[in-house]
């Protein structure tokens, strides 16, 4: 399960230092590129919840070798793509193998380990395997692609796709699916469309040259529109994809809330790093990759200290330390900017960075997870994905999209990226304060 975790993690991040070469090898514009990586995020986290849901319906063995079957295939059809417009067809299909596959891992390991120090471990091992990935997905890229070519960051995945199947196939019991229902087809679509409207407007908006005036404003009332018929279709549905009884679970709600806010910045400062190392130091992919290194070091630090500390501190005080820890991460890379210092310079905050994730989202992953049965792990674990990789991709879209729009030519970009984050990370910190979580915390750590 870690090592499907690894790879569908590293496939987050791999394209970024990339870009520009997949770029040139298709005669596309950065403009073009967003989608390589957003299309991939919005498209996994928009389907997770389906995901989850199938494996509830269907059986968690049965899901987790069609989406990993998925994943792999869709990772070699990426590296052979002969047009740009496979490859982003490959990247949308990654995504969908991804949503099929992961809620189902998830939910083995919460069912295989109970609930009190075991799940911790369990769970701290799981977040470090995607935080390791989602940091090394850089460094891999820069390697690979200065040595081999873009298109090996996709291939490299395929054997190891491989051995997971077959680890599947003779490692996880089959089990009995449940009684068949319907699936909640119309939501699924309906919560792609609202993140993908969305982020079609913001990158318009951002543009100077306002060739399609009418484009952003169309998008973004799009992006609110699917979002209320969501709501709507979830209401009326017999068989929603999202129970409305989950959200009668008020830590497992507000959880997944501080997780959007959160990831939001982390992957924020991702492409802060990559974007600062390569125009601003004027790094290689080489280079830019391997100065990602002490960040991936300082995640599997971090993540050897979370269980320890979230059995004796609680999951808010490690969620709360995430979040100041991101908050003087995202400090840091706008004084580093500020004062155009060299590409080590950063090497603090990336620090601060993996301190953040690793103690706040693993405390998030506990208390999102916590009381689930057999009949509910997976949809919990789908909608914890999801909210996690969202949050992601609408940070990017967001913070970023707005910090380096050309609209804003002249503003230091990293400085208006860094205080929306700030602002978001702010409003994290307030949510968290709301958290109930004392009873359930203490009962399930003593245990």
């Amino acid at each position: 399960m870690a090592m499907l975790q690894f790879f569908i993690a590293v496939d987050v991040t791999v394209v970024n230092v990339a870009l520009p070469s997949i770029g040139a090898d298709f005669g596309v514009d950065g403009h073009a590129l967003t989608w390589v990586v957003v299309g991939y995020t919005i498209t996994g986290g928009g389907l997770l919840m389906l995901g989850g849901r199938l494996g509830d319906v269907l059986g968690r063995r049965r899901i987790l070798l069609l989406g990993t079957t998925l994943f792999g295939a869709a990772s070699l059809l990426a590296g052979l793509a002969p047009s740009f417009a496979v490859l982003v067809t490959a990247r949308l299909l990654q995504g969908a193998g991804e949503a099929i596959a992961l809620p189902a891992a998830m939910a083995v390991i919460v069912l295989v380990f109970p609930e009190g120090p075991r799940r911790s471990r369990a769970l701290s091992v799981w977040a470090a395997v995607a935080s390791c990935g989602l940091v090394l997905g850089f460094v891999v890229s820069g390697i690979i692609t200065e040595l081999l070519g873009w298109r090996w960051i996709f291939l490299v995945s395929v054997p190891f796709i491989l051995v997971v199947l077959a680890a599947v196939v003779f490692l996880v019991p089959s089990e009995r699916p449940a009684e068949s229902t319907p699936l909640d087809l119309p939501g699924s679509l309906l919560l792609i469309a609202a993140p993908l409207l969305f982020t079609l407007g913001v990158v318009e908006a951002g543009e100077a040259d306002g060739t399609l005036p009418w484009l952003p404003p169309t998008a973004l009332v799009g992006a609110v529109a699917a979002g209320a018929l969501f709501i709507r279709v979830e209401r009326r549905s017999h068989d929603p994809l999202v129970p409305l009884q989950f959200f009668r679970n008020r830590p497992r709600v507000l959880a997944n809330l501080v997780t959007v806010l959160l990831s939001a910045a982390l992957s924020t400062s991702f492409l802060l790093f990559t974007y600062y190392l390569q125009d601003r130091w004027g790094a290689d992919p080489l280079q830019a990759g391997l100065t990602m290194l002490p960040l991936a070091v300082s995640l599997i630090m971090a993540s050897v200290l979370v269980p320890r500390l979230l059995g004796r501190w609680g999951a808010r005080a490690c969620v709360l330390a995430g979040i100041a820890f991101t908050v003087l991460a995202m400090a840091a890379i706008v004084l580093v900017s500020h004062l155009e210092a060299t590409g080590p310079a950063m090497i603090p905050a990336m620090v601060l960075i993996a301190a953040g994730m690793g103690f706040g989202i693993v405390g998030l992953q506990y208390v999102a997870v916590t009381g689930v049965t057999d009949d509910d792990a997976g949809i919990a674990s789908g909608v914890q994905r999801a909210a996690d990789q969202l949050g992601g991709s609408t940070g990017i879209t967001l913070y970023v999209g707005i910090g380096f729009a050309p609209a804003l030519d002249g503003v230091d970009p990293f400085l208006v990226s860094g205080f929306l984050a700030v602002a978001g990370l702010a409003a994290a910190g307030c949510v968290t304060w709301r958290i109930p979580l004392r009873a359930a915390v203490t009962e399930e750590t003593l245990g």
